[in-house]
């Protein structure tokens, strides 16, 4: 193994780790981060969500030269026509992309070498909830399951620990796991009184 196969691990450069990481415990004000994404609709249950900056590390960050844009849409059976997957599905993409970069990063941390890994996600939900058919019925996912597989260069328990550490570090894990304060205003009313005052 040559000088640079072992200052990486998992694709990761194990320097610029141990430097991230000393930066944040010298100034933890550096790890708050915020995050944006920007949503029009188009048409019926079709709309396009546009995400390029966002603040962290102390700055504004202006490494994107543009943004990335992702279509929403449904399927004929929800009133659509498949002009992208829709959010529920975007939630299963996330949720799998966070566990999954969540559980790269701590085994290179902890010097766990990878060879394959992939997951399927299964999420079952009643749509008696949007629809409001049942208010007994919660709008959003009653059950998620991550069927991971993967092969590492350590033991089964060391490998069972690590998955059940990333699954509670994972962001987006953690986020649909407990309640999060979401906050849903019509920035409109704001805009008129904003101009009412100008004038």
């Amino acid at each position: 193994m040559n000088a640079q196969d072992q200052n990486r691990c998992n694709g990761l450069d194990l320097g610029q780790m141990s430097q991230t990481v000393a930066s944040l415990r010298n100034d933890p004000s550096l790890a708050r981060f915020q995050f944006r994404a920007r949503n029009q609709w188009i048409d019926g249950g079709e709309n396009r969500s546009t995400i390029k900056d966002f603040y962290g590390a102390g700055v504004e960050d202006s490494s994107r030269d543009r943004a990335f844009v992702f279509t929403n849409g449904e399927p004929p059976v929800l009133l659509g026509h498949n002009e992208g997957a829709n959010p529920v599905e975007f939630l299963l993409h996330a949720l799998a992309g966070c566990v999954t970069t969540t559980t790269v990063l701590h085994a290179a941390a902890r010097g766990i070498r990878l060879h394959r890994m992939s997951t399927e996600l299964t999420g079952n939900i009643d749509l008696q909830g949007l629809l409001a058919l049942d208010e007994g019925v919660p709008a959003g996912y009653e059950s998620i399951r991550i069927a991971m597989d993967i092969e590492a260069d350590c033991s089964d328990e060391e490998l069972e620990e690590l998955i059940a550490f990333a699954q509670r570090h994972s962001p987006v894990c953690n986020t649909v796991c407990r309640p999060v304060p979401v906050t849903v205003e019509r920035v409109a009313v704001r805009r008129a009184e904003a101009e009412a005052h100008a004038a």
